[in-house]
């Protein structure tokens, strides 16, 4: 036998396939070769910018005397979590239900027919080797006692899969949900809880959209301090743009340094969504920022976007991005040095490790008229910062978050006007579709133009079909339409489940030991509710009233969460903002000045339930410019409210009053 990664799509996989461990992906091989020799199956899961993922892998997975335990004694199956989002979702119920936490690398132990008995994260190198010595141990004199601990589990496992009872949520809900998110805020520093604190981008959609909708400051008032506090953070790239995985303390002043594609991607388009409330300059400053930072650091040759850089550069976490005083005066000459560390919060003592800051951005430059200095200052920390040692870049395409980089850049470059912005999430949906998908079916992943053999999930479906849908209202192109329509039809009779929510993987797909289903928004919108906002979309540009309730269903599945722990309802609750405030049909006709002057009224809009087209007349294929001919050979602008149109409207303030707000309470 041999280490069997060598194959392997997966960066994180690639990163192991010179381990001396006899490494192998998962699949039926692995466990048949388990119970040929009926011996235990190691599984380890992590992801490639994961820190102490790479930790264990050199104290353990690069050393000999583990090698050998693990050759003679296991079947070593290694996994990327951001590939299998399913294995890793089953197997990190056993880890919490076992030890009460759960984290990556991940390492369970289980029967060769895939049951978990023993479970754990990350173990030093010699814990781990007393580990595998006692496993052994237990198998090779206890094995009918380890059998059943593996079926004692799988089994408590399936009897607590029970997702909350579906609940229809009425506007007091809603309301309800800004009240218990003011109570868990944190005032001075912006977010919600404490050390460590992540980005709350769908909390902070939802909030926007419930002040849209309603007028409410306290919901405003959170997502102005939060996205404000983020925007001049450490966790905030000051120099380059994108946002770091989360903040280890309460003040958003230390980062963990990997970025992940997907956060950038919903802070991206919830920092467009800012602008549009308010006209915010920082908020233009980290939106063009950030689309800027995609598309230099995370852009892959053949269009699509990498998934994460990592935190670690040569095995040092920030060694990329930290700055001391003397490294400021080095670069920017003593003057602009000293400057710039003031401006920046670089201190003598540092913020971070060894007397070295992260940048902050705490105020403004003290000279707002000299805008050119500040330019000049992050050019040239940039050219310097360039020619350090760089984080290590995972380069697979993950479906899932390209659908939210698709949408990101197609809403933003509509509302800035930046048409390249647009192209490129084009060219990104037009990758995915043509590689990806696979006699029909979707596909998880893909590197270097090869499509990995990963079945897609719930939410590939849900923010791809989201993405394709915000391609489709920005460019009118009825083509997007179709094939967002045609994943929805797939995802409907997929991943349904009885009670109107959606399962994480297909009915057809491989089955593991549990059917996952999260109805939880953590670091990106659930399957169950990325599908069902992107029904009630759907349902919106097509006029079909059995996509909304669909999409209504799915939203109630998971409201009963998200009304309890709205932290971790934000998709959803976004969704049922969407509900509450819409449909609201925009469909403006014709071409020219006039006419686009009147889209972009309509795309500086903000009600959470707005959906919009542009284009000619009856163009065939895009259902919301059916029978809407110009007005007096003019363009115009056409809205509908719950499918109930008002009389076409042919100036922009005529369309600025049709969709002021009227708070719906």
């Amino acid at each position: 036998m041999s280490n069997r990664l060598a194959a392997a799509t997966s960066p994180y996989l690639l990163q192991h396939r010179d381990n001396p461990v006899h490494w192998q992906e998962w699949g039926e091989a692995a466990f048949a070769e388990a119970r040929q020799r009926n011996v235990p199956v190691l599984l380890s899961v992590g992801y490639a910018a994961c820190h102490w993922c790479h930790v264990m892998a050199h104290e353990s997975f690069e050393d000999e005397a583990v090698a050998r335990e693990l050759n003679d004694r296991f079947v070593s199956v290694k996994v990327d979590r951001e590939e299998r989002p399913d294995i890793d979702a089953v197997y990190m119920a056993a880890v919490t239900a076992t030890t009460g936490h759960g984290g990556w690398p991940m390492t369970c132990f289980l029967t060769p027919e895939g049951a978990p008995f023993f479970c754990g994260t990350y173990f030093p190198r010699d814990h781990f080797l007393r580990v595998l010595a006692a496993i052994d141990e237990a198998w090779r004199t206890r094995e009918d006692e380890v059998r059943a601990s593996g079926l004692h589990i799988t089994s408590a496992l399936r009897e607590g899969l029970a997702s909350p009872e579906p609940y229809a949520a009425g506007l007091a809900d809603l309301d309800r949900a800004v009240t218990l998110l003011s109570g868990q805020f944190d005032s001075a520093a912006g977010g919600f809880g404490g050390a460590p604190k992540f980005p709350p981008s769908m909390v902070l959609e939802f909030l926007l959209r419930h002040h849209a909708r309603t007028g409410d400051d306290v919901s405003l008032a959170m997502a102005d301090r939060t996205l404000e506090a983020m925007a001049r953070s450490g966790m905030y790239d000051q120099v380059g743009g994108g946002f770091a995985r989360y903040s280890v303390d309460a003040k958003w002043v230390v980062p963990h340094f990997e970025k992940m594609l997907y956060d950038n991607a919903l802070l991206l388009r919830a920092y467009a969504h800012w602008w549009r409330v308010g006209r915010n300059p920082l908020a233009e400053k980290v939106v063009r920022e950030t689309a800027e930072f995609l598309l230099a650091e995370l852009r892959t040759s053949e269009g699509g976007f990498a998934s994460s850089l990592d935190a670690d550069t040569q095995g040092v976490e920030g060694l990329t991005y930290v700055w001391t005083p003397a490294q400021l005066a080095e670069v920017l000459g003593e003057d602009d040095g000293a400057r710039a560390a003031r401006l920046f919060s670089v201190t003598a003592g540092g913020s971070f490790e060894h007397g070295s800051s992260t940048l902050q951005l705490l105020s403004d430059p003290d000279d707002p008229h000299d805008p050119e200095w500040f330019r000049d200052v992050r050019t040239r920390l940039a050219q310097a910062r360039a020619q350090r040692p760089q984080p290590g870049r995972d380069d697979k395409v993950v479906t899932s978050w390209n659908g939210l980089a698709i949408a990101a850049l197609a809403e933003a470059g509509a509302i800035f006007d930046e048409p390249a912005w647009v192209a490129a999430a084009a060219t990104t949906a037009n990758l995915v579709l043509d590689l990806h998908v696979v006699d029909g079916d979707l596909r998880r992943a893909s590197r270097d133009g090869r499509v990995g053999a990963a079945a897609g999930v719930a939410d590939d479906y849900g923010n791809l079909a989201e993405g394709l849908l915000a391609l489709h209202q920005t460019t009118g192109e009825a083509r997007w339409l179709t094939v967002a329509s045609h994943l929805l039809a797939q995802a409907r009779d997929r991943f349904s489940a009885e009670d109107g929510g959606f399962h994480d993987t297909a009915s057809d797909s491989e089955q593991l030991f549990l059917r996952p289903r999260s109805g939880a928004d953590n670091a990106e919108p659930s399957g169950q509710s990325s599908i069902a906002v992107a029904l009630i979309t759907l349902g919106a540009l097509t006029g079909d009233p059995d996509f909304i309730e669909a999409g209504r269903r799915g939203i109630d599945a998971g409201m009963g969460l998200a009304r309890r722990e709205p932290r971790f309802g934000g998709w959803t609750l976004a969704g049922a903002e969407a509900l509450a405030a819409g449909p609201v049909q925009v469909a403006v006709v014709g071409s020219g000045p006039e006419a686009e002057a009147l889209a972009r009224t309509t795309r500086l809009a903000t009600s959470p339930g707005l959906v919009m087209v542009h284009g000619a007349p009856d163009t065939p294929g895009v259902p919301l410019l059916e029978g809407r001919p110009l007005v007096g050979g003019h363009p115009a602008a056409y809205v509908c409210r719950g499918f109930v149109c008002d009389r076409p409207v042919t100036t922009t303030d005529e369309l600025s009053a049709a969709l002021s707000p009227t708070p719906a309470r």
